[in-house]
């Protein structure tokens, strides 16, 4: 199952945008993320002529010992259409837990980037850092209707 970003209404492609600036220590963060999404083949790196979207990348920090890299797909998010399908409720969730006698736990660490891109969408989520282009081959996070798709495979998965 892959992501498509079905855009709803006539899309005016946003201009090339510069990273944000940041400190040397949020641009050596944002390289280990970059390394790391290489390494997975979650991002590929792509030429300077090839047209398409290109956006910012966002550097999100929690716990002071974490990072996660998003793109700053704000603009392309207004433009997509909105997919409806449903999110269980945590409460809705945990009572169906109670009633069962067997719980198995799943890692779903980064299960965004198990979602591969169809290739007419991929050219819509590219990310510039340091003068080096990189296109989403898998899902990312920042996109307005990745909740909903992850949400999607997992139901079919169980």
């Amino acid at each position: 199952m892959k992501l498509y970003l079905d855009v709803a209404r006539p899309y005016q492609p946003m201009l090339r945008r510069a990273p944000y600036p940041e400190s040397l220590e949020t641009r050596k963060e944002i390289e280990k993320n970059i390394n790391e999404l290489l390494h997975m083949d979650v991002i590929r790196k792509i030429g300077h002529n090839e047209m398409g979207e290109i956006t910012t990348p966002v550097l999100i920090t929690w716990a002071d010992v974490k990072s996660r890299l998003c793109g700053d797909f704000r603009a392309l998010n207004n433009y997509t259409k909105a997919d409806r399908y449903p999110i269980p409720r945590i409460p809705h969730s945990l009572d169906k837990l109670a009633k069962d006698k067997h719980i198995t736990k799943m890692d779903c660490m980064k299960g965004f980037h198990h979602n591969g891109v169809k290739p007419k969408s991929m050219k819509l989520l590219r990310i510039i850092c340091y003068m080096v282009i990189y296109e989403y081959t898998r899902m990312p996070f920042g996109i307005n209707n990745a909740p909903a798709h992850f949400q999607r495979m997992m139901d079919t998965i169980f």
